[in-house]
């Protein structure tokens, strides 16, 4: 007989089903609202053609595909300014990360404290951030110029002329964001344990040849995982650029991300927008497989 008080129907297994569901609940539900559903309906405007201005939606099937890849001449633009900015941040970025974890992943008087000043950057406003570089990177006035005058050196308009703007936006970029990466790579390298460096002091190894052979090679989960996370964030920046050069001078600093906004929000073509959105989707979902894949192979 059923115990009094409880449904028949409610078993053990399958109160520990109903449990289990409302507790994924609030990832699930914000996974449809927050990711699926505005993919689909992102899929849906990219095939057709949206005036937020006039509000009038036609289906145009694979036209703004067609004009993105072979119409209009300022989309490769975009894409050749965007693999600039990726191969400008990544490397710097995750090279200068490396060298402060390996600074201060062992313990010495005001390690927390250096560790706090690299990562705070990090928990800055972006807004703020953004806007204290644009005042430091003027050309006359500002304090990256007037410290450069004092050894001699006339420094450029950095943010308006094309040949540096790219250049100064990837650098603070990477003094943002460089903390991050670096506390990943000091949880990775605590995580090594000891004896291997030690067996290899043994064996007479140099510090240099303790990093290549024993510490890089057990750092390539973490620097997967890192190089992955860097590469589509450099790909969706926005707000530096926004903030800092609103895709100038002469649309040299004009990125993918940056595009997107511009043809959405100031041009209102919601629908070419759209489909910029999901080309720029599909180049990071291929280059995140691409690195999984030379991960895997240099495993093998």
């Amino acid at each position: 007989m059923a115990r009094a008080g409880r449904a028949p129907w409610l078993t053990l297994q399958r109160r520990e089903a109903i449990e289990a569901w409302l507790f994924v609940s609030p990832t699930l539900i914000g996974f449809l609202i927050f990711f699926l559903g505005p993919l689909i309906a992102v899929v849906f405007y990219s095939v057709s053609e949206w005036n937020l201005l006039s509000g009038e939606q036609v289906f145009v099937g694979m036209a703004n595909y067609h004009d993105a890849l072979r119409e209009n001449p300022d989309f490769w633009h975009v894409i050749r300014n965007s693999v600039i900015f990726a191969i400008g941040l990544v490397p710097l970025n995750m090279a200068l990360a490396l060298t402060l974890a390996l600074a201060l992943s062992r313990p010495f008087r005001g390690v927390v404290f250096f560790r706090t000043v690299f990562f705070a950057p990090v928990v800055t406003s972006a807004v703020a951030w953004a806007i204290v570089w644009k005042f430091l990177l003027q050309g006359e006035g500002g304090t990256v110029n007037a410290l450069l005058g004092y050894v001699g050196i006339d420094g450029p308009n950095w943010l308006r002329e094309p040949d540096w703007a790219m250049a100064a936006v990837i650098v603070t970029r990477v003094i943002k964001m460089v903390g991050l990466n670096m506390i990943l790579y000091i949880a990775a390298l605590q995580a090594i344990p000891r004896d291997y460096e030690e067996a290899a002091r043994l064996e007479g190894a140099s510090g240099w040849q303790i990093f290549r052979m024993v510490t890089w090679p057990l750092l390539a989960p973490a620097t997967l995982i890192i190089m992955v996370i860097t590469t589509i964030g450099s790909f969706k920046v926005f707000d530096h650029i926004y903030l800092m050069t609103g895709g100038g001078p002469e649309n040299g600093t004009l990125v993918l991300a940056y595009y997107i906004y511009e043809q959405a929000f100031e041009f209102f073509n919601v629908g070419y927008a759209s489909a910029l959105a999901m080309i720029m989707f599909v180049i990071v979902l291929a280059l995140t497989i691409v690195q999984l894949i030379l991960r895997q192979k240099g495993a093998a």
